[in-house]
């Protein structure tokens, strides 16, 4: 259960509105996040903690009852970003930006989605593998960087699917140019070097 700051309740505990087992979060012009299952003001290191325990919960703005999960996420990531060991990089950032408005954005984040989801995958079976099952950082990193030698078949399996759903997307994109005859820019192409 993530631990709570105790403080001022809001009234309305839980919104009916919200599917059974899901947390809502309420978020109030204030700023605060008030959690309708421990009827307490939280912070954002409580809805990281959420998400590091794989709670399922939504984030909503008090007055308007709109959707702000991706919202409060993004400022977690921000925060971690900002913190010693960032995970993105300049040019990976300004690269992400491109590909907004881009004709390819819809297919660009399932794409980074479905790489993300198979390298959770990987990771989970290499501590699997590993003794005791526990996370060693130090063998990870000899892991990823092609000194265990089951390297060669995790990552095979990795960059075989990345491959294919990148195919896969590639043959969507043409089919819908097929559809778009005519429009400029459509469907765009790569850029020169």
């Amino acid at each position: 259960m993530v631990t709570a700051r105790r403080g001022k309740t809001a009234p309305g505990s839980e919104d009916p509105s919200s599917p059974k087992g899901l947390r809502v979060l309420k978020k109030y012009p204030n700023r605060r996040l008030y959690d309708t299952q421990t009827s307490s003001y939280i912070t954002l290191a409580d809805v990281k903690k959420m998400v590091l325990e794989g709670a399922e919960f939504e984030v909503r703005d008090a007055k308007s009852g709109d959707e702000l999960t991706r919202s409060i996420l993004l400022q977690i990531i921000l925060e971690e970003e900002m913190g010693g060991m960032p995970m993105f990089s300049t040019p990976l950032l300004s690269q992400i930006i491109r590909f907004y408005g881009h004709a390819m954005q819809g297919l660009m984040g399932a794409y980074l989605e479905k790489n993300l989801q198979a390298f959770t995958e990987m990771q989970a079976r290499f501590a699997e593998q590993s003794k005791g099952g526990s996370f060693n950082p130090e063998l990870w990193s000899q892991f990823m960087s092609g000194q265990a030698p089951m390297m060669q078949g995790l990552m095979g399996n990795y960059l075989e699917q990345s491959k294919n759903l990148f195919l896969q997307m590639q043959e969507q994109f043409q089919n819908a140019g097929n559809i778009f005859p005519g429009v400029p820019g459509f469907p765009p192409q790569p850029p020169k070097k």
